[in-house]
């Protein structure tokens, strides 16, 4: 069985941004707000966070419910696992999640500083200064069989693609502009040479853009 290389439930802005700058510990996605960006995920019946009963179906839920369908392994940035920057002055920093992170699989962090792996729950995380094909083969490994999810942000995705690594992609974009900001494209239509695509409006508001490999 062929393991995919997948990115699902990515979400860019209007204008083609994934997150906005000037990063904190306040403010993971920089002066971009994750509420408005992840609303329809939010509304949905699957939102893993929800408390109360309801919520959306549709495309929306069923795109939240498939986030973790088969996947062995995830790839993020190293700004998507911390607001940090320069060498890791301490590793008391465990990510945004606290103790029971939604991942639930080996988590593979590309970073220029590493630091030694470390669970919480059932989730590891490995620090990696190695270019997208290693991690990969790595990541793939650690997966036994199932597929890897590239997690972000949006120039960890952008490093895959360029690297021809990514076999299938999911691009939810809301309906912001964010003006300046970390860019996963100028257009969609870049990715039209190696992939096909199919543009679903929401009536959340958002547009699904999935593409698939050529």
């Amino acid at each position: 069985m062929t393991q995919l290389v997948k990115v699902q439930n990515f979400v860019v802005s209007r204008d083609g941004f994934g997150a906005g700058e000037d990063q904190t510990l306040e403010r993971p996605f920089g002066h971009a707000d994750p509420g408005t960006m992840f609303a329809w995920a939010g509304a949905t019946a699957s939102w893993p966070n929800r408390t109360e009963p309801g919520g959306s179906r549709g495309l929306d839920d069923h795109l939240t419910r498939d986030f973790a369908h088969n996947i062995g392994a995830e790839i993020m940035g190293a700004h998507k696992f911390s607001p940090h920057r320069g060498p890791w002055e301490n590793h008391d920093w465990q990510g945004w999640w606290g103790d029971e992170p939604p991942f639930h699989t080996p988590v593979f962090v590309l970073t220029h500083h590493e630091r030694p792996s470390f669970s919480l729950s059932d989730t590891t995380f490995h620090f990696v200064n190695a270019e997208p094909a290693e991690v990969l083969e790595r990541a793939k490994e650690a997966a036994q069989g199932k597929d890897v999810r590239i997690g972000g942000g949006a120039t960890t995705v952008r490093a895959f693609l360029d690297a021809d690594l990514i076999d299938t992609l999911h691009v939810a974009v809301a309906p912001v502009d964010l003006g300046h900001g970390v860019p996963l494209w100028k257009s969609p239509d870049e990715l039209l040479d190696r992939f096909h695509l199919d543009v679903v409006p929401s009536p959340s508001g958002v547009t699904h853009h999935l593409f698939w490999r050529k």
